[in-house]
């Protein structure tokens, strides 16, 4: 995916990306490039790759959640920035918190916010079962883990009437083993959102569990 058809994508998605905007996501793919030659950030490295499955991958996130309403958001697990980064240069008023178990990572991303001049966003080191100081409208996470640890994990983050996103792949199987462990919590799905990645035509699945 180039800059051009990210651009006329998210376009499809309601986002009309700014001239500032795409500067930012430019200086990310070359910030990620360029750390991932001494840390393992990514496999991904070309640039229409990391444009079709990190950048727009990250966004389609809005099918399923309306970020004009949302104030506050976690990303658990946050990685190489995907999708907390790319939220927040959409979105510049959210106010993000980034967890990752790895310190590195978050040195990483600590200095990738300044580096592309985010404000009202953090990385802390810590997993999303150390968190503890505040919940939020949005918690999301991303190839992380399983349903069955993921959800249990995440949603004590979540705040009330709020709901937790899981951004998976195929998760059929998933979402059986998930489902003693949902019911037993009594954590519900409200709503689940199946499409294929543009190009590539791989599956991608959007869950959402409210509180």
């Amino acid at each position: 995916m180039s800059e051009k058809e990210f651009k006329e994508s998210l376009k499809e998605l309601g986002i009309e990306l700014s001239t500032k905007q795409e500067e930012q996501f430019r200086k990310f793919y070359q910030f990620l490039i360029e750390k991932n030659k001494v840390m393992n950030l990514t496999r991904i490295i070309k640039k229409d790759d990391v444009y079709l499955k990190h950048f727009y991958d990250s966004s389609t996130v809005v099918k399923i959640v309306d970020f004009n309403k949302v104030k506050t958001l976690c990303d658990v697990g946050s990685g190489a920035g995907f999708p907390g980064i790319v939220l927040k240069i959409l979105y510049p008023d959210l106010e993000i918190v980034l967890l990752d178990a790895l310190q590195k990572r978050v040195n990483y991303l600590n200095e990738l916010i300044i580096y592309l001049g985010l404000e009202n966003i953090e990385a802390i080191h810590l997993r999303g079962e150390e968190y503890h100081k505040k919940q939020f409208d949005i918690v999301i996470a991303r190839a992380v883990a399983s349903l069955e640890k993921l959800v249990p994990i995440c949603m004590p983050l979540v705040q009330e009437n709020g709901r937790f996103i899981a951004m998976k792949a195929n998760v059929s199987e998933e979402k059986l083993k998930a489902q003693p462990i949902l019911e037993k919590k009594q954590i519900h799905l409200d709503k689940e959102i199946v499409f294929h990645l543009p190009k590539e035509e791989s599956i991608r699945t959007l869950l959402s569990y409210t509180k």
